[in-house]
């Protein structure tokens, strides 16, 4: 299924629904914050247009014109399911209202991959115009986030805290240079899980 066999208003339906994009929390400074769940935007079905709207009538009003920061979590995202492509990415950039870009105080940019790395050190300051590649933070794990957002108000999927804990017994892939694909592979037992699971949960 693509975006040319939804209607403008199926894929606005989903986008809702997957709830990519959400006004949720605030930072350590009390600023609201832009949350993007990078693996569950649907970029073979949504179009740019539709995309484009979207963030202008449902998530910008939220934002009241005020100072806001973005965290954008990119934890499994694969380029042939949840990445739009590097024009799609310009073209909504560039929509971007001015006083809503220049509101924009700090992208902290969760579990970054090579590849990600390399594109945005490369072209992030061309791609990214008026100040805004200067604001960009890799976060290489949930705990160091924490540091900038406040735990409280963000509601972060489970698939993330899996992600960091494979990171406990993977280091390399903090840097790329171990592949994120899943395949089996061994590590110590947890002493205790129900702790671990209790500590996700504490705000």
């Amino acid at each position: 299924m693509t975006s040319s066999t939804l209607s403008e208003s199926e894929q606005d339906h989903l986008l809702e629904k997957l709830d990519v994009f959400k006004v949720q929390g605030r930072d350590k400074r009390g600023r609201s914050v832009l949350l993007i769940i990078g693996k569950h935007f649907p970029a073979r079905m949504v179009s740019c247009e539709v995309l484009k709207k979207y963030l202008e009538e449902k998530i910008y009003p939220k934002l009241e014109e005020k100072r806001f920061s973005v965290v954008y979590i990119h934890t499994d995202v694969q380029r042939s399911e949840n990445f739009p492509g590097i024009s799609v990415l310009r073209s909504i950039y560039d929509a971007i209202p001015m006083k809503v870009k220049n509101n924009i105080q700090a992208v902290y940019f969760l579990h970054p991959g090579l590849q990600s790395r390399l594109f945005l050190a490369t072209f992030g300051r061309l791609f990214f115009n008026g100040g805004l590649y200067s604001k960009l933070k890799y976060v290489s794990r949930l705990e160091f986030l924490w540091d900038h957002v406040r735990r409280m108000g963000i509601k972060v999927p489970e698939f993330v805290y899996d992600h960091d804990d494979e990171l406990e017994y993977r280091p390399m892939m903090d840097y790329g240079l171990e592949s994120d694909h899943p395949r089996v592979y061994s590590r110590p037992p947890l002493k205790d899980p129900v702790s671990v699971y209790s500590m996700r949960c504490i705000a």
